[in-house]
């Protein structure tokens, strides 16, 4: 579960820490407080897109944590395997963004990506946004398909739909206009002869520079093997290193006579005589080797320039090239030899079509079986959300092949009695998408292990026993997993286990938000002010009371 979470400098925030319960967390407070910003910044330390137009007024960076413990064996495995250490069963994720942009696990460099794979583990948001997407049918297939564990059918289907796809792709180049075809073929003609003509090696181009460097250094590098050669061997009124070791050598020989301690060293100081007399002869062989041709430069510039043109056209690399000459060379025989290619290409085809389409008849068939029990689960959850004349259904079409497979699901909605169900874009008022969104919610968690479930104003559009019956329903999830929401409303509130209040003060003529846990007599005078504002009279805490005690006594 999210344990705590630490925000410096995000947005009216300047520093937060803030301790979750393992229950139900309520966040409320005032239109503006701040309270989408606690849920932007969980969302931020797991790995969303954050620009610096986030940070605080007058700062140069700002910095999140979250940390999480309790964690199941089976997610510290997975971590683990990510490369990251797991000493219990806590971690702590931490992002900088601002001068520099940092990532970290557990203390370890990470990157972006690899903050949202791991958020995808510990932590299901769901933002006011989230119910529009419920009015785009081609979102319904999704609910589906996770409630019914679907992905390994939907990758097999996949794979065999990639396959004939590219099967076909390559058959319609090949069946092109005879016009095309010509022309195709004198393009590809053309680059292949360009490119083969070249003649390019793997590593030519860095070998190149390198010798083009030399070339250029010519004098300097004469002049430095010559001085070091010099420094090695003397001139007739200077004594060189090698004659300096020989005579120091030839000293602590006659000091073993009297010092046999000295032996081993004096040995050591022989072997080293002989390495410098062989470097000397290394330097006379390089020197010896030395033979830069004026030309040669010329011919070096012109052969990276050549390289350089074909890499404005081909890639940006020789080793990019040479993989556009083989995959060139390839379409031209494929196009030069069509009949005989489109024949094996056509045979393939025709193979691969009846195998896609019984992979897209098995995902379908699991699909119409899941889709029923997922929609007499939403039923119920429905039915529990004040919606008590609920009707659900699906409208089941089919197209031709698509990275999805060939079905077309649309979820149906008829809320009152006697309607028949239609589309949710055209009848679905904004709470009733609200609950049927959190039935979404709650119907998909009894399927995976996500500890913690965040609501963001999941309550919008929705006020009276209908509040009421959302604040129960989040209760019951909180029962098996963490549930961090934030609401308006008291009817939700009051069932709440840690009660966060939100709200901004003002010190020094800036603005600061502030984040307090409530208990007591706070947490009432909280609950007065979202019935009734702040005017806060004896009759609204009173009414504040009597919602929280009934809360208590539901939960019993």
């Amino acid at each position: 579960m999210l344990s705590q979470l630490y925000i410096k400098n995000i947005a009216v925030i300047s520093e937060a820490v803030i301790d979750l319960g393992p229950r139900f967390n309520v966040f409320t407070g005032e239109t503006g407080a701040g309270k989408t910003i606690l849920v932007s910044a969980i969302n931020g330390v797991l790995g969303a897109r954050l620009t610096k137009d986030i940070i605080r007024s007058g700062e140069e960076s700002a910095y999140l944590s979250a940390l999480f413990t309790q964690l199941p064996q089976d997610i510290r495995s997975n971590i683990e395997n990510m490369g990251f250490e797991m000493q219990d069963d806590s971690l702590l994720i931490s992002r900088e963004i601002g001068v520099r942009n940092i990532c970290k696990v557990n203390g370890r460099p990470a990157t972006v990506q690899i903050l949202r794979e791991i958020a995808s583990m510990l932590i299901d948001v769901h933002g006011q946004k989230d119910n529009h997407k419920l009015l785009i049918p081609e979102n319904h297939i999704a609910y589906i398909d996770s409630f019914g564990g679907l992905e390994s059918y939907l990758q097999n289907y996949r794979k065999l739909y990639d396959e004939i796809l590219d099967v076909k792709h390559r058959l319609e180049q090949i069946n092109r206009k005879d016009r095309e075809k010509e022309h195709l073929i004198d393009l590809l003609t053309y680059q292949v002869k360009e490119i083969e003509s070249a003649n390019l090696q793997q590593g030519e181009e860095e070998e190149l520079i390198l010798k083009r460097d030399q070339i250029a250094n010519a004098e300097k590098i004469i002049r430095l093997l010559s001085q070091s050669k010099l420094l090695l061997d003397g001139e007739e009124d200077t004594t060189g290193i090698i004659q300096m070791f020989e005579e120091l050598t030839d000293y602590l020989g006659k000091l073993a006579h009297f010092l046999p301690q000295m032996e081993e060293l004096a040995l050591k100081m022989e072997e080293i005589s002989y390495d410098i007399s062989d470097c000397s002869g290394d330097l006379s062989g390089y020197l010896d080797k030395i033979d830069y041709q004026p030309d040669e430069l010329d011919l070096i510039e012109e052969r990276l320039d050549l390289i350089y043109r074909l890499k404005r056209k081909y890639g940006n690399s020789v080793e990019e090239i040479l993989d556009y000459l083989q995959k060139s060379r390839q379409q031209l025989q494929e196009i030069t030899f069509s009949e005989e290619k489109a024949q094996e290409l056509q045979e393939e085809y025709m193979r691969l079509k009846p195998l896609v389409q019984e992979a897209a008849d098995i995902l379908t068939a699991q699909r119409h079986r899941a889709a029923k029990e997922f929609l007499s689960r939403m039923k119920k959850e429905l039915e529990f959300l004040n919606m008590p004349s609920v009707r659900l259904s699906v409208s089941a079409g089919r197209s031709g092949w698509k990275p999805e497979g060939q079905d077309e699901l649309e979820f149906l909605l008829s809320s009152n009695a006697g309607e028949e169900p239609r589309p949710l874009a055209k009848i679905a008022s904004g709470g009733e998408l609200s609950r049927v969104m959190l039935s979404i919610k709650n119907v998909l968690a009894q399927k995976d292990q996500i500890a913690t479930a965040i609501f963001d104003e999941i309550d919008t559009g929705v006020s009276g026993k209908a509040a009421q019956k959302i604040g129960q329903k989040l209760k019951e999830v909180s029962q098996n997993r963490q549930v961090i929401c934030v609401t308006h409303l008291a009817q939700v509130a009051v069932y709440a286990d840690h009660h966060l209040f939100i709200h901004k003060q003002e010190e020094g003529g800036r603005t600061f938000t502030r984040i307090n846990l409530l208990n007591g007599e706070e947490r009432v005078k909280e609950i007065a002010r979202i019935i009734s504002g702040e005017n806060l009279t004896e009759t609204a805490m009173e009414n504040a009371r009597e919602m929280l005690t009934w809360a208590d006594e539901w939960e019993r």
